[in-house]
């Protein structure tokens, strides 16, 4: 169990399904029979009035090579229980939520395999029931059950049944989308180019089975085909060359809009027709403008490395933003957690892109995100307005930089946390530490600095600290980056070997 129980990454389970000459695997079929046992037990707490010849669970993957064998023996053993499993095959994440919401599936659970944007070597599995995904609680709760002495017979797969989740969950996309374009017409994208980049993930259904069946031109679409070796980039939308990529093609085919997924289509970001990236700070304006028109006052929680210009855009919108710690559980929790208290929140996004509508229950979902932004195509082409328009009075910083420092200690957490506490003792006289804030320590500057801001926070899973500075002012850099070097200098397990080769 204790190797098991490292593979937790707070509510989902990550390891290394295909050794390499670097890694060892720890994440292989073996271990995908220990989980499934223990899954089973644990549904069985959880439903407790259900024999488990009762319970319904659905079983998807994405593109990776290492899935159609992790998923085989997790059914196999589901199976030996007497579990009713339905075996999705190729699904993407919130796909696999919607299944225990379809009546026709009418999943108690289901098990996502996938490992997001991280290289193909890796795999993970993401669960869910009816009430969402689970928790870091629950996954700990399933570990605990972990029994590395048991044994499962193992049942034949010709016994189980195989459904695509594509066809329904596209239809419901598309209902979605004709209903929320407020257009009467059967194909509301009819007149609009727009190209889908699934990086070879799980998302290249969304170029025929969406948009080309609301009428939108998909020509000039790349990288559609399922491959879990990634050979074109990595599928995620906060990846500089993946954007970059899908950027050139939008560019060259002439197309309005480019979409792009990552592994799993949990997230999306898009590019306009003149190579407008809408990820990050963007995309999280452009989901503000729509959240706040429709549900105007509402709150907006983000993870924190959001810049102090969006706060300005948001409010001049009529909304609020609450910035919040990075993990897309923790900015979901917390807008959960502040409609529980009485304040509405109707959207809840990290930078990364991972992004849940209340209305969609705080599914991080990048289908639905595109979704809500195809509603608005038909009337912005009415009026002669790009998605560029509606976040024109976003201000964008002039230079932004990103340092990771490797913490060179075991224990890189109590290290990492240290050097964020003494951090404000050695800072300039004229910066400032912003009190609103809730991860790691964000500094404002001015004067012989700049104009802008830097965030030091921890890396969510790996002994990182997290460096990230902005400036509305062109020059500054260099001195701020040779101002952090002289503070870091005070602590020798911090590896600044990024640092420097910027510096030079």
């Amino acid at each position: 169990m204790s190797k098991i129980k490292e593979l937790q990454l707070s509510s989902d389970i990550r390891g290394i399904a295909i050794e390499t000459e670097e890694f060892d695997a720890t994440l292989t079929v073996e271990e995908s029979r220990l989980i499934a046992s223990a899954f089973v037990k644990w549904l069985q707490k959880c439903y407790p009035s259900k024999n488990v010849t009762e319970l319904v669970v659905g079983i998807g993957r994405d593109s990776r090579i290492s899935g159609p064998d992790l998923t085989r023996e997790f059914i196999q053993v589901l199976s030996a229980f007497d579990v009713r499993v339905i075996d999705f095959e190729m699904a993407t994440t919130p796909s696999m939520f919607m299944a225990t919401q379809f009546e026709e599936f009418n999943c108690d659970a289901t098990v996502m395999f996938t490992a997001s944007h991280l290289p193909f070597y890796y795999n993970g599995l993401k669960f869910f029931t009816r009430e969402g995904g689970l928790e870091s609680s629950d996954i700990r709760d399933i570990i605990a059950l972990v029994d590395e002495k048991e044994e499962v017979p193992q049942v034949p797969v010709s016994t189980i049944e195989v459904k695509s989740i594509f066809e329904r969950y596209s239809r419901h996309l598309v209902e979605l989308i004709r209903k929320g374009s407020g257009s009467e017409k059967e194909k509301p994208l009819e007149g609009l180019h727009i190209i889908v980049d699934a990086g070879n993930g799980a998302g290249g259904f969304y170029a025929e089975k969406v948009l080309e069946v609301l009428g939108a031109n998909t020509q000039g679409s790349q990288f559609l085909d399922p491959d879990g070796t990634f050979p074109n980039h990595i599928p995620n939308p906060d990846n500089k060359e993946a954007m970059e990529s899908i950027k050139n093609q939008v560019l060259a085919v002439g197309a309005d809009y480019g979409v792009i997924f990552d592994t799993d289509v949990d997230r999306a970001a898009v590019v306009t027709g003149n190579g407008e990236l809408l990820n990050r700070n963007n995309l999280i304006a452009v989901l503000s403008v729509i959240a706040i028109s429709e549900h105007p006052g509402t709150t907006i929680v983000t993870n924190s490395p959001t810049t102090e210009h969006l706060k300005r855009f948001i409010t001049e919108l009529g909304g609020h933003q609450y910035r919040y710690i990075s993990g897309y559980r923790n900015v979901i929790n917390k807008a959960i957690e502040l409609n529980k208290a009485g304040t509405d929140c109707q959207l809840a996004i990290e930078t990364s892109g991972h992004a849940a509508f209340k209305e969609n229950y705080f599914l991080d979902d990048g289908a639905y995100v595109v979704a809500k932004i195809l509603m608005l195509l038909p009337r912005l082409l009415e009026r002669g307005e790009t998605l560029d328009y509606l976040i024109k009075q976003l201000v964008q910083p002039k230079e932004v930089i990103e340092v990771r420092f490797k913490i060179e200690t075991e224990d890189f957490k109590t290290y990492g946390n240290e050097v964020i506490k003494e951090f404000p003792q050695w800072i300039p006289q004229d910066w400032v530490v912003n009190p609103e804030n809730e991860e790691g320590v964000r500094i404002d500057f001015k004067g012989e600095y700049g104009d802008g801001w830097l965030l030091l926070r921890m890396s969510l899973h790996e002994p990182l600290l997290v460096l990230q500075i902005e400036n509305d002012l062109v020059g500054y850099q260099k001195k701020i980056l040779e101002t952090i070097q002289k503070i870091m200098n005070r602590y020798p397990k911090i590896n600044q070997n990024k640092l420097e080769a910027l510096l030079k």
